[in-house]
Parts: structure tokens; C-alpha cells; sequence
């Protein structure tokens, strides 16, 4: 009879190596900030949002604060609100979602918090804006990323 240190050993060296997988991250993955650019998502899907941007921009933000509150995202959350669509939602901090009022260009307000925030996560799919985020270390994942998380 082998016995068992022996047994252990000899199985351990006859097994065939696993390969290595990295982990998938999950719907909950911490990340440093999710920056979304509320213009940029908004205008992904052809809701009628054009003829009331404020009123898009105030149902968007209201989802985005819902799908936090049922835990489907993870605080810090940013919304970027750029033009008309300031109108819809007043900038505060409520329940880990900032809504912030780009005083020009969304995408500048955008760039300057991912690179204030390293390792940001920022939903667009500007590839302009994109590359400037990922030159400050930060990355981008595409509107269907957040459309496909949001509480109806």
C-alpha cells in the first residue's frame, strides 16, 4: 500500500495544469466613479428625447437614482448633464448619484472627472471623449453597458 503523502504527491504531479481564467466582473463590480455622459446615453435610442430634452434628462436621472436605490449600480454615480437638458434635474448629490450641469461642452466636464478620479468609468460612446479617458487611465464601456442595467 502507497501511502497517502505519497498518493497526494504522485496526483498532484500527474494532473494536467489548469488554465488560467480571469475572473469575469460582475454586475456589482466596484469601480472608483461611474461617469455617464447623459447626452451621449440619452441620444443612444430614438425615444423622442428631442422634443423634451429636460424631460428626458429628468427621467433618465430618475432611473439611473432607482437602479442605485435597487442596488443594480455602484455609488459614486455622476450624471453629466450638458444644453437644454440642465434643465431637467438640479445638481446635487442624492443617495450616492451626482448630477453635475456641464457649464459648456459635456465632454470637457467629463474628461476633467476622470482624470480628477483615476480609474473612473465613464458610459459613452463618443470615441473622442473615449480616448481622452483612457489616456487619464479611466475606462469606457458603451450606453447598452448602463441602458441594459437601468430599472424601468
Amino acid at each position: 500500500m502507497v501511502p497517502s503523502a505519497t498518493r497526494s504527491r504522485r496526483s498532484a504531479l500527474n494532473c494536467k495544469p489548469r488554465p488560467y481564467r480571469r475572473p469575469v466582473p460582475s454586475r456589482r463590480e466596484a469601480v472608483r466613479m461611474l461617469v455617464i455622459d447623459a447626452a451621449n446615453v440619452i441620444g443612444s435610442r430614438p425615444t423622442g428625447w428631442w422634443r423634451d430634452r429636460p424631460g428626458a434628462a429628468r427621467a433618465f436621472t430618475a432611473r439611473v437614482r432607482a437602479t442605485v436605490a435597487a442596488g443594480g449600480l455602484v455609488v459614486p454615480v455622476t450624471v453629466v448633464l450638458e444644453g437644454q437638458a440642465r434643465k431637467g434635474a438640479e445638481e446635487a448629490d442624492v443617495d450616492g448619484v451626482a448630477v453635475v450641469h456641464a457649464p459648456g461642452e459635456g465632454d470637457d466636464t467629463i474628461a476633467t472627472l476622470a482624470g480628477t478620479h483615476r480609474g473612473s468609468v465613464v458610459v459613452t460612446a463618443d470615441r473622442g471623449l473615449a480616448e481622452r479617458v483612457r489616456a487619464v487611465d479611466g475606462r469606457v464601456v458603451g450606453p447598452s453597458w448602463l441602458l441594459d442595467r437601468l430599472e424601468d
